[in-house]
């Protein structure tokens, strides 16, 4: 079996989504040692977010053996990002919320994502993650759960899922941590308690996901 894990923090080693992400990939490793794991992380090398659009359309207008140098490397980019999903048995995603929505790095993957179905000869429908469990871990610096004055701010994690599980068909299992930011910004001390309870929380829950993905 092949796991595809893809991260999109921009904070490195300090990320809270990777330490959740890591979780996940130890219970894996645990269970599976000898199965691949390929990673791309979008945070640190970032996809041109122009490439989809060149590839889409070039799918569209320009017969394959007129396409241009640009638009024959952002098919090929397109069809490397797509074969990573297609070619997966199970995914992790550390996805984080940033600005109360989907990270453009993450928008980049996905429509590539896409592109790379039309390049390959499908179409932007196609249900690229169709029965595989796809574990997504998402974070957030603040507190957006029910109740709290930022209820209906994050943009990201009903997006994620619509894409995810609704269009792509994944087996959907979602993590998520709130309040990562506590114990960093001092204006959050107050909430110092609950940032570690919904911390431990979110951790077991990406040890039991990871358990449960490894398990298969």
């Amino acid at each position: 079996m092949t796991l595809l894990r893809i991260d999109a923090s921009i904070l490195g080693p300090i990320s809270a989504s990777k330490e959740l992400a890591d979780l996940v990939l130890a219970e894996w490793a645990s269970g599976r040692p000898d199965e691949k794991v390929v990673t791309r992380h979008l945070g640190t090398d970032p996809l041109p977010s122009d490439a989809w659009a060149i590839a889409v359309d070039a799918a569209h207008s320009t017969p394959v053996d007129q396409r241009s140098d640009t638009q024959k490397a952002a098919d090929a980019l397109a069809k490397e990002v797509y074969d990573e999903v297609i070619s997966a048995d199970a995914v992790v995603l550390a996805f984080p919320l940033y600005n109360w929505g989907v990270s453009a790095h993450v928008k980049t993957w996905i429509d590539l994502v896409i592109a790379g179905a039309v390049v390959t000869g499908g179409t932007a429908g196609d249900r690229v993650l169709e029965g595989k469990p796809v574990v997504l871990l998402t974070t957030r610096g603040g507190n957006y759960s029910k109740g709290t004055p930022k209820e209906g701010w994050d943009h990201s994690t009903p997006y994620l899922r619509r894409v995810l599980a609704d269009a792509w068909g994944a087996e959907l299992t979602v993590v998520e941590r709130e309040f990562t930011l506590v114990g960093i910004k001092p204006e959050l001390d107050q909430f110092a308690a609950l940032g570690a309870q919904l911390k431990q929380t979110a951790h077991d829950a990406a040890t039991a996901a990871g358990k449960a993905l490894a398990a298969g």
